[in-house]
């Protein structure tokens, strides 16, 4: 278990942190954010604490005749809870990824299959919308293209809310479907796939872009139609000269443009740093999930049999409708599950 020393450390830290609140003094939005991070921390500390001290007073209960039934009764359901009460205190203080509580970037792109990848990349970014719904986070567009037949062609889309890029970030990767296209007039099924990426959204303090480094062309903006299409040179592309990365933003405001632009620049960079630092660190193991591999084949959609795979964890769901519908906390949890199991054996733990 964890020393206790630490344990002390931890709860005198929160409760410094909740008088300086309450007093109003230093940075409050500072002091909120720790305190928000200790706060589960402090909750599966005091549940073990009171687990196990529920535990010395049954045994010592035990020598009272009278009470020994009652005792030994009680400690047998306080023992039975304790290796769960260990557990989570072990899962709460596994090491945070410092950008789990940033807003995310979300890309979705087609992949092999023509029209029929487009159209799944436009079911894709469905699901996604309507799981953000659910939680309750906030979702800006900031470029997107369709096909003729209504599919995605692109699209770049910035998340914000609680926990966004905790919940978010082990969607990155393939993610194949095997259906029926409505474009397929034989019945055959057919196999194709969207890439997705979801990027931790990067402030001028993580990344410093030198302006020597990029060119910023302006262009028409292209769409639907209104009368800010094709009228002004508002659209905005930034190439970063030393990577090639270019991204381009199509509101109507090009200052605007520009700022969202340099927004999704600095997320993909500071993605791509930290994507090096974990290779580095893991010796270039990508056995991780969510090592941000975009190669990497995560999930398979099987419409004709209603069924969900993610590979990285080999769980099966035959609940399909549900998750594309939004419903994909049961993926999600496993696969922060498992990722936390793998720290815990990491930690030897």
């Amino acid at each position: 278990m964890v020393p206790e020393e630490r344990l002390a450390q931890i709860v005198d830290r929160f409760e410094y942190l909740e008088a300086c609140m309450a007093e109003g003094s230093g940075d409050i939005a500072a002091l909120g954010r720790e305190y928000a991070e200790l706060r589960p921390m402090v909750e599966q500390i005091a549940a073990w604490r009171s687990l196990r001290d529920g535990i010395d007073e049954a045994e010592a209960m035990r020598d009272d005749p009278e009470m020994r039934a009652l005792a030994e009764e009680e400690l047998t359901e306080l023992k039975a809870r304790l290796p769960e009460a260990e557990h989570a205190l072990q899962i709460a203080l596994l090491p945070r990824d410092a950008a789990d509580t940033r807003p995310a970037i979300l890309e979705i792109r087609p992949g092999t299959g023509g029209d029929e990848a487009a159209l799944f990349a436009a079911d894709l970014l469905r699901m996604y919308l309507r799981y953000a719904d659910a939680k309750g986070w906030s979702v800006e567009i900031i470029e997107e293209q369709h096909s003729e037949l209504g599919g995605l062609r692109e699209l770049v889309a910035r998340i914000s809310g609680d926990a966004v890029f905790a919940r978010l970030k082990f969607e990155s990767g393939v993610h194949r479907v095997q259906r029926v296209p409505a474009t397929e007039s034989g019945g055959r099924i057919h196999t194709s796939a969207a890439t997705v990426a979801v990027l931790p959204e990067a402030g001028e303090v993580d990344i410093a872009i030198d302006p020597a480094d990029i060119r910023v062309d302006t262009m028409r903006s292209s769409g639907a139609g209104g009368q800010h299409v094709n009228t002004t040179d508002s659209a905005v592309r930034i190439t970063h000269l030393p990577t090639g990365i270019v991204v381009t933003s199509s509101e109507k405001s090009q200052h605007r443009n520009r700022e969202i632009a340099m927004n999704v620049l600095r997320a993909r960079l500071f993605d791509a740093e930290r994507t090096r630092a974990a290779a580095e660190r893991s010796d270039m193991r990508k056995t991780q999930v969510g090592s941000g591999d975009r190669s990497e084949r995560v999930r398979t959609y099987n419409f004709p049999q209603g069924r969900l795979t993610d590979h990285r964890i080999n769980l099966t769901l035959y609940k399909l409708d549900q998750v594309m519908a939004g419903d994909l906390d049961d993926v999600i949890d496993a696969l922060v599950a498992d990722a936390q199991a793998a720290q815990l054996a990491e930690m030897g733990a």
